[in-house]
Parts: structure tokens; sequence; C-alpha cells
């Protein structure tokens, strides 16, 4: 099987081509930057082929993904600055990137006839209540225009071919760029007390755990929504602050604030983003490690 990987410059695309690598498959690994600019860790990334691409020229999408002749893409690239997303003159470039720039990937899979993988987001609802979102829902309000943008992905992905899986994911960390562990550990260190939000409710998502299931997804013919996140149960930003920081044995203090008292963001952010991913054991994949369990190796990960 060869797989066409976008993004992999980005935390998710990285691990997903280490994690074809380690089956024996065929991986090619695009993004924007002339030459790979993710970490250079020894990983199977930097070893295996590599070709620049900007998903928004529909041309040079139709020229590589044809040359390269994959039975899938896995789509990770994406605009992902949620706050930035915000500004007037930013929300065209996110719109071509999340909208147009899937839906010339997914013009190619039609035409290829081949598999696509689309990272998707809760960003596509709006986050009220307190029931988990079902990946087949369509009662969709996004609230930012990064969830608007994303949301259009996922529908020129559903209307332009059959064999898709759309994946909604949530509170993304990896060993690839940044993420909120990241940023907790070293405002952590700088300050004896953090203000984080309590009203936020989720759970996170390690992509090298990740990548193994969309792996696993696409060795099937499974097609269709899914929702993908670690197990162990919802939780705040502020509880998962709290497990941070106990694992990695600082003693900084935790505040729970409300999102209207932290006050920070442009974007607004959804506070219910619990994800139900029953539909995932009911197709036969195995469900992700618990999230303590993944920040726990996290951690011993950026350790070394």
């Amino acid at each position: 099987m060869k797989v066409f990987v976008t993004g992999v410059g980005g935390q998710l695309g990285h691990d997903v081509m280490n994690e074809l690598h380690s089956r024996g498959y065929e991986g090619i690994g695009s993004d924007i930057a002339p030459e790979y600019s993710g970490i250079q860790d020894g990983s199977a990334v930097t070893s295996m082929p590599y070709v620049a691409m900007d998903i928004t020229d529909s041309e040079a999408v139709d020229a590589v993904i044809t040359a390269a002749a994959p039975d899938v893409v896995v789509h990770c690239a994406a605009w992902t600055a949620v706050d930035l997303a915000e500004d007037d003159d930013k929300a065209p470039k996110v719109r071509a990137i999340n909208a147009g720039g899937t839906q010339n990937i997914a013009n190619v899979c039609k035409k290829l006839g081949c598999k696509m993988v689309y990272l998707s987001t809760d960003y596509v609802f709006d986050g009220q209540g307190e029931k988990p979102w079902e990946p087949d829902c369509k009662d969709y309000k996004p609230l930012s225009v990064y969830g608007q943008t994303k949301l259009e992905g996922e529908l020129a992905v559903s209307r332009t071919i059959e064999k898709y899986f759309i994946v909604r994911i949530a509170w993304v960390f990896g060993l690839n760029g940044k993420n909120f562990i990241k940023t907790m550990l070293n405002v952590g260190k700088k300050y004896d007390t953090v203000r984080v939000v309590n009203d936020q409710i989720g759970t996170p998502t390690y992509t090298l755990d990740l990548s193994r299931l969309l792996v696993d997804m696409i060795e099937t013919e499974k097609y269709g929504y899914y929702h993908a996140t670690n197990e162990g149960g919802y939780i705040s930003w502020y509880d998962f602050t709290c497990e941070i920081f106990r694992q990695a044995g600082y003693t900084t203090k935790v505040v729970p604030v409300t999102t209207a008292e932290y006050g920070l963001s442009k974007a607004a952010r959804p506070f219910n983003s619990r994800l139900d991913k029953s539909k995932l054991v009911a197709a036969g994949f195995e469900p992700l490690p618990t999230w303590q369990d993944a920040l726990s190796r996290y951690l011993k990960e950026i350790e070394e």
C-alpha cells in the first residue's frame, strides 16, 4: 500500500509517516516547505520521500498526487492557529487552506479512485450542553472561522468521494511542533502559579496513538465519520494541567478560572468538546490508550 501524507511538518503527519514505515508501507510525505521542516530525530520521516506541495494550488495538487499514484491520501495539513484565523486579513487564507485545499485533494482522490482520510475537529460543533457529540451528528454550528472552514473541508470530502474516513480529534499533542503540554511545562517553570480554564471539557489526543489508529483504518474499507481521542474520561484544561504538573514533578499551583475570567482568546472555544468514540469499537477498531498513560509516555519522549 502506498500512502501520500500531507502536513508532515506537523505533529500528526510526522507520526503517521513513522507508523507507515514501521508497518512496511510506502509513504510519501508533503508539506508547503521546499524541504522537510519538522524535527530531525532520525525517524522515518527524514528518510522517506518528501515533496513540496501547496494544497491551495489545484494544478500542483493534481500533478503531484497523480504522479505519486497513492492508494490512500492522509490529509493532515491544515491552518490550526485558531485565534489568528479570526483576523479579517487571515480568514481568506484560512478558508483557502482548510476548505479549498481539502477540496483540491478530494478532487484528485476521486480521479484516482483512492481512499482519503481527513482530520477534522470538535470545533465543527457549537460546544453547547454536556452530551457527547456523536460522529454522525449533523448539528453543525461552528463558533469560529477555524471551525467553519474545517466543516467546509468535511463537506468537500463527503460530497466529492465515497471512500473517505473523516476523523474528528481534539486537544492534540505530539513531538513535532507546539502544543498545550509544552506550553504548560514552560509556564510552570517560570511561574509559581498559573490560571487555567475549567469550563471547557474534552479529552486529549496523542498523535502517536492516533497515527496507529489511522493506519488501522486505511487497512480497511470501513468508511465514514469517526471520533478519535484517547480514553480516560472527559476532563477540563485545568484537570489536564494538574496532571501534567503532577507527572512532571512540578509544584506550580494551578488556579481554575472560567473562560470569561481568562479572557485572552479571540476565537470562541467550545465548552463541550466531549466526543463519543463508541463507533470506533463498533467498527472493530482498537481504542486509544488512556490520556493519562499517553501523557506519561509523551513526557518521557520529550525528556530524552
